[in-house]
């Protein structure tokens, strides 16, 4: 069976990254991005974004190779959106340096008839209006919906956050923005009063604890892989859900999803910015995959 094609709309920037062990750099990033390179390698990916005439080539070869249509990739004239980070040296919380959106500020994201329809949609961690102007131009109802949202939306935008929550199925989030969204610090409850407002399904990440998948019936945890350094968690997020999409893509259930997620985030987390991604290939994912499986 041919895997399904997933439709996915992010950010697409260019990073400066500075790491609690000193190093920094600038670095290919944007939730779009480390999506596509996770997902792009295991099914089809038609990507939904913008990037300005400053975007270097090598951004573009790599959506050339890992998407799979960039007809709804807008290049407008002007410069890419670009974000510089600090770790904190728990290597899990982070200082904004700067956000400058160029291009993005102004994005309006439209879609071809073809990805209209699409079986998947990945609504990436970009502004909840975003998220509803996509949804507003989807015309299949039998899409599966899968939203990542972050704090700065629960705490600004929480109106059209609201509308997002009610018509998506997935919803990806952290530790702490389930309980932000909630005011319900055990994830098992915040997750079920996250349920109320509409996802069918929670995936709650917990950083090195792995990640529970939440639903009417049952609760599905996986712990993490076994790294053997952690030097960049820039995309893991990204890079889980593009693993987790693409189990979905090629017929599995979502629970296979969250051992996939889990599989392609520790490459992620493994190398400076996409650089863990690089030894991310059908046959090492397949590898790390049984081993997850074996550990849940």
């Amino acid at each position: 069976m041919n895997p399904k094609t997933i439709v996915s709309v992010g950010s697409i920037a260019l990073d400066w990254l500075e790491l609690p062990d000193g190093t920094k750099g600038e670095a290919l990033g944007g939730s779009l991005t480390y999506f596509t390179r996770s997902a792009g390698i295991l099914a089809p990916v038609n990507i939904v974004g913008v990037v300005g005439t400053d975007f270097p080539k090598e951004g573009m070869n790599l959506f050339r190779e890992y998407a799979a249509s960039l007809e709804d990739l807008q290049i407008e004239e002007g410069e890419s959106f670009r974000w510089g980070g600090r770790y904190h040296d728990d290597w899990e919380n982070r200082t904004t340096l700067y956000t400058e959106l160029g291009v993005f500020e102004t994005f309006s994201p439209k879609l071809s008839n073809s990805n209209k329809q699409s079986p998947l949609l990945y609504l990436g961690n970009i502004h909840p209006a975003l998220q509803l102007d996509v949804l507003s131009q989807m015309a299949f109802d039998d899409t599966v919906i899968v939203c990542d949202t972050m704090n700065l939306w629960i705490n600004t935008t929480r109106g059209d956050l609201d509308k997002v929550l009610g018509r998506i199925d997935i919803l990806l989030l952290n530790e702490n923005e389930a309980e932000l969204l909630t005011g319900i610090e055990q994830v098992p409850e915040a997750a079920q009063a996250i349920r109320t407002m509409g996802p069918k399904k929670i995936v709650v990440k917990q950083g090195g604890s792995g990640s529970t998948l939440i639903s009417s019936d049952r609760d599905f945890h996986v712990g993490v892989y076994p790294i053997d350094k952690l030097m960049d968690p820039t995309g893991a997020g990204d890079s889980f859900a593009g693993g987790l999409m693409a189990a979905l893509a090629n017929g599995h259930s979502f629970e296979e999803g969250l051992i996939w997620g889990t599989a392609s985030a520790s490459f992620c987390v493994e190398g400076f910015g996409l650089e863990g991604l690089s030894r991310m290939t059908p046959e090492t994912f397949r590898e790390r995959v049984e081993v997850v499986r074996l550990g849940t």
